[in-house]
């Protein structure tokens, strides 16, 4: 595998990850809620973090991390990849290189919640809402120290 960064021309190939990836592993999220988070991800969301991306040996990305202030703020991964490595790689990579030091997780996809609990995360605090002010709780996570 291999980390870069992606340019806007690679939004397309990650915003189809993402939804893939959402429509795997969130089954809480409505279809409206689907629909309006992609646009604002591809409108906003994508510009307002440091994004790496891996690619698999065809060239061709298979995931990606989004960190703004030492959050994840997004990780998907293809769902053809999940259980490959490629969460891992890309969430040791942003600790490594991009100063991640926390995530806030739905409470609701507890695959997730498990993955960055094996990582070394573990849960600090809890919100009622999502930050889009929806009620999906959050779990707001930090690696231990």
């Amino acid at each position: 595998m291999n980390i870069d960064v992606p340019c806007k021309q690679d939004y397309l190939s990650l915003i189809e990850i993402w939804e893939e990836s959402v429509r795997a592993t969130h089954e809480f999220l409505p279809e409206e809620n689907i629909k309006s988070l992609k646009s604002q991800i591809l409108m906003f969301y994508f510009d307002a973090v440091e994004l790496r991306g891996a690619k698999n040996e065809n060239n061709e990305y298979v995931g990606f991390i989004g960190v703004a202030d030492g959050n994840i703020e997004m990780l998907f991964v293809s769902p053809k990849y999940i259980g490959c490595g490629i969460g891992a790689l890309l969430t040791n990579h942003a600790i490594k290189h991009q100063s991640a030091i926390k995530v806030d997780v739905n409470e609701q996809n507890p695959a997730a919640v498990g993955f960055y609990q094996h990582i070394g995360f573990k849960v600090v605090g809890r919100s009622e809402l999502d930050g889009q002010g929806n009620p999906f709780p959050l779990l707001h996570m930090g690696l231990e120290t």
